[in-house]
């Protein structure tokens, strides 16, 4: 395991059209959904009031999206539960992260998504997506103040650990990242306190 500096993210917004457009607010987003503009299952999100389309997955990110999923169902205590690729909402995004450790049972969250308050720990499974994971993602995550990101990053083989979010400042980032390669243990650790660890072969495929 090593420690290293984050991944710099950047300050501006991807994806900005030439043209100036008026981003989504997170409840012009759902006003689309309830309306049947936008269909539930469609393969975009709402990042930072922009809508994204989601990057394919392959059989190696699905089956480890799987695998982390599992593991993870293994470890964590009680009142927390796994979600996979379900929404969460923020200030002004909506993403769907692969894998997201949340409080209580997601069937309790009936007038709303979890949000960065409900959430525990956030994992996304990088591949294609490895830029957006650690410019975009990281950026928007770190301005909610998820408490800890893991990128399970399948082009380098190693599972990145970001913890110590800034919140919405100027540049949001994440304090600290740890890398850990195969043969190491990645601790699992959930409101300040560890829950146990995961083998890092135990989560690449």
């Amino acid at each position: 395991m090593s420690v290293a500096a984050p991944p710099p993210s950047t300050s501006y917004r991807f994806a900005v059209p030439p043209e100036p457009v008026l981003p989504l607010t997170v409840q012009q987003y759902h006003a689309m959904i309830q309306s049947g503009a936008l269909q539930s299952g469609d393969p975009i999100e709402l990042l930072e009031g922009w809508l994204v389309k989601k990057m394919i997955k392959t059989p190696p990110h699905s089956a480890c999206t799987a695998k982390t999923r599992r593991r993870l169902d293994d470890l964590i205590p009680g009142g927390w539960s796994v979600d996979v690729q379900e929404p969460l909402t923020t200030a002004d995004s909506e993403p769907e992260p692969d894998v997201a450790v949340i409080r209580g049972l997601r069937e309790n969250y009936v007038q709303r998504h979890p949000g960065p308050e409900d959430v525990g720990l956030l994992v996304e499974v990088a591949e294609a997506s490895l830029e957006r994971d650690r410019g975009w993602k990281k950026r928007l995550y770190a301005a909610a103040q998820v408490p800890v990101y893991w990128i399970v990053n399948l082009v380098d083989r190693q599972v990145e650990v970001f913890t110590g979010p800034s919140g919405p400042v100027g540049r949001p980032d994440y304090e600290t990242c740890q890398v850990f390669v195969p043969g190491d243990q990645v601790p699992v650790v959930l409101d300040g306190k560890q829950a146990g660890q995961i083998a890092v072969d135990q989560l690449l495929p």
